[in-house]
Protein backbone atom coordinates (compact mmCIF):
# COMPACT_ATOMS: atom_id res chain seq x y z
CA UNK A 1 0.00 0.00 0.00
CA UNK A 2 1.32 3.31 -0.79
CA UNK A 3 0.95 6.34 1.45
CA UNK A 4 0.12 9.74 -0.30
CA UNK A 5 2.56 11.90 1.91
CA UNK A 6 1.51 14.71 0.17
CA UNK A 7 -1.58 14.84 2.53
CA UNK A 8 -1.77 16.26 5.90
CA UNK A 9 -1.60 14.54 9.04
CA UNK A 10 -5.65 15.33 9.33
CA UNK A 11 -6.41 13.59 5.63
CA UNK A 12 -4.52 10.78 6.41
CA UNK A 13 -6.62 10.11 9.38
CA UNK A 14 -9.74 11.03 7.74
CA UNK A 15 -10.35 14.03 10.08
CA UNK A 16 -10.86 17.56 9.29
CA UNK A 17 -8.33 19.99 10.10
CA UNK A 18 -10.02 20.49 13.76
CA UNK A 19 -8.56 20.66 17.28
CA UNK A 20 -10.79 18.37 18.60
CA UNK A 21 -10.19 15.04 17.29
CA UNK A 22 -11.65 11.39 19.49
CA UNK A 23 -8.49 9.89 20.84
CA UNK A 24 -9.26 6.40 20.31
CA UNK A 25 -10.81 6.78 16.54
CA UNK A 26 -7.00 8.30 16.13
CA UNK A 27 -5.67 5.04 17.94
CA UNK A 28 -7.84 2.80 15.94
CA UNK A 29 -6.91 4.72 12.19
CA UNK A 30 -3.41 4.16 13.62
CA UNK A 31 -3.24 1.04 14.21
CA UNK A 32 -5.08 0.29 10.87
CA UNK A 33 -2.64 1.84 9.22
CA UNK A 34 0.44 0.48 10.64
CA UNK A 35 -0.78 -2.99 9.72
CA UNK A 36 -1.33 -2.15 5.96
CA UNK A 37 2.14 -0.31 6.21
CA UNK A 38 4.08 -2.37 8.61
CA UNK A 39 7.75 -3.20 7.25
CA UNK A 40 6.84 -6.91 7.98
CA UNK A 41 4.40 -7.47 5.68
CA UNK A 42 7.16 -6.80 2.98
CA UNK A 43 9.52 -8.86 3.96
CA UNK A 44 9.29 -10.53 0.87
CA UNK A 45 8.80 -7.32 -1.77
CA UNK A 46 11.26 -6.13 -3.51
CA UNK A 47 14.03 -2.74 -1.90
CA UNK A 48 11.92 -0.20 -3.74
CA UNK A 49 8.51 -1.59 -2.30
CA UNK A 50 10.29 -2.46 1.60
CA UNK A 51 12.17 1.09 1.31
CA UNK A 52 8.16 2.77 0.91
CA UNK A 53 6.95 0.51 3.26
CA UNK A 54 9.04 2.06 6.07
CA UNK A 55 8.80 5.35 4.10
CA UNK A 56 5.08 5.24 4.23
CA UNK A 57 5.23 3.54 8.35
CA UNK A 58 7.06 6.69 9.31
CA UNK A 59 4.67 8.99 8.23
CA UNK A 60 2.45 7.40 10.44
CA UNK A 61 3.98 7.38 12.88
CA UNK A 62 4.97 11.28 12.96
CA UNK A 63 1.72 11.95 11.71
CA UNK A 64 0.35 9.81 15.24
CA UNK A 65 2.45 11.24 17.85
CA UNK A 66 1.48 15.02 16.12
CA UNK A 67 -1.82 14.81 16.83
CA UNK A 68 -2.68 12.74 19.52
CA UNK A 69 -0.82 15.85 21.96
CA UNK A 70 -3.04 18.85 21.90
CA UNK A 71 -0.20 21.43 22.15
CA UNK A 72 1.67 19.12 18.74
CA UNK A 73 -1.70 19.20 17.11
CA UNK A 74 -2.28 23.03 17.92
CA UNK A 75 1.01 23.93 16.47
CA UNK A 76 0.45 21.78 13.44
CA UNK A 77 -3.01 23.21 12.91
CA UNK A 78 -1.52 26.83 12.68
CA UNK A 79 1.29 25.59 10.70
CA UNK A 80 -1.26 24.28 8.33
CA UNK A 81 -2.65 28.07 8.05
CA UNK A 82 0.90 29.81 7.10
CA UNK A 83 1.91 30.36 10.88
CA UNK A 84 5.73 29.72 11.22
CA UNK A 85 7.32 28.75 14.34
CA UNK A 86 10.78 29.36 15.40
CA UNK A 87 12.02 27.33 18.24
CA UNK A 88 15.21 29.28 18.48
CA UNK A 89 13.52 32.69 19.19
CA UNK A 90 10.06 32.67 19.52
CA UNK A 91 8.68 32.78 23.41
CA UNK A 92 5.33 34.26 24.62
CA UNK A 93 5.58 38.29 24.78
CA UNK A 94 2.35 37.79 27.66
CA UNK A 95 4.20 39.86 30.37
CA UNK A 96 2.08 38.47 33.03
CA UNK A 97 2.67 34.73 31.76
CA UNK A 98 6.64 35.16 31.57
CA UNK A 99 5.91 36.31 35.77
CA UNK A 100 3.99 32.93 36.48
CA UNK A 101 6.24 31.47 34.43
CA UNK A 102 9.40 32.57 36.88
CA UNK A 103 7.15 31.90 39.73
CA UNK A 104 6.12 28.83 38.70
CA UNK A 105 10.49 27.71 38.16
CA UNK A 106 10.54 28.92 41.21
CA UNK A 107 7.81 26.76 43.10
CA UNK A 108 9.73 23.60 41.16
CA UNK A 109 12.90 24.95 42.84
CA UNK A 110 11.23 25.24 46.37
CA UNK A 111 9.75 22.14 46.03
CA UNK A 112 12.96 19.66 46.17
CA UNK A 113 13.48 21.60 49.81
CA UNK A 114 10.04 20.66 51.10
CA UNK A 115 9.74 18.13 53.88
CA UNK A 116 7.17 15.51 51.09
CA UNK A 117 8.84 17.07 47.73
CA UNK A 118 6.39 14.95 46.02
CA UNK A 119 3.30 15.96 47.58
CA UNK A 120 4.45 19.68 46.73
CA UNK A 121 5.23 18.29 43.05
CA UNK A 122 2.08 16.20 42.57
CA UNK A 123 0.25 19.96 43.57
CA UNK A 124 2.39 21.83 41.18
CA UNK A 125 1.19 19.66 38.22
CA UNK A 126 -2.52 19.64 39.24
CA UNK A 127 -1.74 23.71 38.57
CA UNK A 128 0.01 23.27 35.45
CA UNK A 129 -2.65 20.67 34.52
CA UNK A 130 -5.49 23.40 34.94
CA UNK A 131 -3.64 26.00 32.75
CA UNK A 132 -2.94 23.35 30.61
CA UNK A 133 -6.67 22.77 30.04
CA UNK A 134 -7.25 26.70 30.24
CA UNK A 135 -5.21 27.43 27.40
CA UNK A 136 -6.50 24.72 25.11
CA UNK A 137 -10.12 26.03 25.47
CA UNK A 138 -8.26 29.62 24.39
CA UNK A 139 -6.39 28.01 21.32
CA UNK A 140 -9.86 26.49 20.71
CA UNK A 141 -11.33 30.01 20.46
CA UNK A 142 -8.99 31.20 18.81
CA UNK A 143 -8.75 28.97 16.14
CA UNK A 144 -12.56 29.06 15.41
CA UNK A 145 -12.27 32.72 15.42
CA UNK A 146 -8.98 32.61 12.82
CA UNK A 147 -7.20 34.59 15.37
CA UNK A 148 -3.74 33.31 14.16
CA UNK A 149 -1.84 35.87 16.27
CA UNK A 150 -3.54 34.71 19.71
CA UNK A 151 -3.33 31.42 18.82
CA UNK A 152 0.25 30.83 18.30
CA UNK A 153 0.77 32.64 21.54
CA UNK A 154 -1.58 30.60 23.44
CA UNK A 155 0.60 27.46 21.75
CA UNK A 156 4.18 28.94 22.76
CA UNK A 157 2.74 29.08 26.46
CA UNK A 158 1.20 25.48 25.84
CA UNK A 159 4.59 24.50 25.23
CA UNK A 160 6.34 26.34 28.12
CA UNK A 161 3.75 24.41 30.22
CA UNK A 162 4.49 21.24 28.97
CA UNK A 163 8.30 21.33 29.21
CA UNK A 164 6.92 22.14 32.77
CA UNK A 165 5.34 19.23 33.47
CA UNK A 166 7.87 16.85 31.76
CA UNK A 167 10.56 18.49 34.16
CA UNK A 168 8.13 17.97 37.11
CA UNK A 169 7.91 14.25 36.01
CA UNK A 170 11.53 13.77 35.74
CA UNK A 171 12.41 15.67 39.47
CA UNK A 172 9.38 12.77 40.28
CA UNK A 173 10.95 10.07 39.37
CA UNK A 174 14.56 11.32 40.78
CA UNK A 175 12.70 11.47 44.20
CA UNK A 176 10.81 8.20 43.79
CA UNK A 177 14.17 6.56 43.04
CA UNK A 178 16.16 8.16 46.40
CA UNK A 179 12.97 6.97 48.28
CA UNK A 180 13.81 3.47 47.46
Amino acid sequence: MVIDASRNYFELFDFSESFDIDASVLADKYRELQSLTHPDRYANASDQERRLAVQAASYINEAFQILKQPQSRARYLLSLKGVVFNDETDTAADTEFLMEQIELREALEEAAQKDDPLARLDELASEISGRSDALIQAFREQFINDDTVAAKETVLKMRFLQRLHHEIDRLAEQFEDELL
